[in-house]
């Protein structure tokens, strides 16, 4: 009787829908934006009153609590897929965490949100890696207007004498980190489901955070607004929002679910204007809509 080979610990796999989007993948996409891109203002709002490692774990704390809630999160995990739930709670959870919370601190939360754009790139660029083969042409296309796209939405912010650097390469790490996890994500939600699987990547990432986070207990000014947006930081923007994210990775794969970082500055800049008095110019208007072109051609069926 032969038998396959067991998977190298680090793996990915292709989506359960393989066609072209339907509706539904198209609506779930967007509820996936919207959820993740109203998170940068939530963080915003958080640190107000919480340092960022505070704002960090609490936020993957409140995720995981609020998962646990839910009967669909008790499916036992086996333990050879333990090692691969601690590198995604590590590289997309417990880490993005703490890096976006920090870098905030340093830019706009609307520069933030134009930044995670870079995650399609990030994602392909771990897909090659982890299954040995390069993206199609068009795919390549596709990611190649979508970076245009981030181009012009970040070249504008990054000549504001308010934006520091440190904090573009923070999230420009937060994005690698969902690069490899988005990867990841695909065989792990394919075999337990979304829920689990969040759950328990944000308790690793929870666990993480904890020594991080104890020296600032003291720093922690308690406001009305701070807690309000760290409690829907980290029950919708973390744990329902995480859940979410998860599940469109395996229904359509790594590479074409990332495209949801496309959408997201769309509502991370109204929110920034809106809420924050953050301004935006014409350019980044425009590289929305021509990232929004990318991740159209990288949606399409191979």
């Amino acid at each position: 009787m032969s038998t396959q080979p067991a998977p190298r610990f680090l793996h990915t796999g292709s989506g359960s829908d393989t066609g072209e989007f339907t509706t539904r993948h198209w609506l779930w996409l967007l509820g996936n934006a919207a959820i993740f891109g109203s998170a940068f203002l939530w963080i915003s709002v958080s640190l107000r009153g919480f340092p960022a490692p505070i704002v960090a774990i609490g936020r993957v704390a409140l995720g995981c609590a609020a998962l646990a809630l839910l009967p669909a999160a008790r499916k036992r995990i086996e333990r050879t897929d333990w090692p691969r739930l601690v590198v995604v709670g590590i590289a997309g959870q417990g880490g993005p965490a703490l890096l976006f919370a920090m870098a905030e601190e340093r830019i706009s939360s609307a520069l933030t949100g134009m930044l995670v754009s870079a995650a399609p790139i990030a994602t392909v660029i771990f897909a090659t890696i982890l299954t040995r083969t390069a993206p199609s042409s068009r795919r390549m296309l596709g990611l190649g207007v979508g970076s245009l796209g981030v181009i012009l939405l970040v070249f504008p912010a990054l000549g504001d004498t308010s934006a520091r650097p440190s904090g573009v390469l923070l999230v420009l790490l937060a994005v690698m980190g969902y690069g490899l996890s988005g990867n990841l994500y695909v065989p792990l939600q394919q075999k337990y489901g979304a829920i689990p699987v969040a759950m328990w990547a944000l308790a690793v990432g929870t666990v993480l955070l904890a020594p991080v986070a104890a020296p600032s207990m003291g720093d922690i000014e308690w406001r009305t607004d701070s807690t309000v947006a760290l409690v829907i930081l980290g029950v919708l923007g973390t744990g329902i929002g995480r859940a979410m994210v998860i599940t469109l990775m395996g229904r359509v794969g790594a590479e074409r679910g990332s495209i949801v970082a496309y959408i997201v500055p769309i509502m991370a800049l109204v929110l920034g204007v809106v809420a924050l008095d953050e301004s935006v110019e014409i350019v980044q208007v425009i590289g929305v809509g021509v990232a929004l072109i990318g991740g159209w051609l990288v949606s399409r069926q191979e």
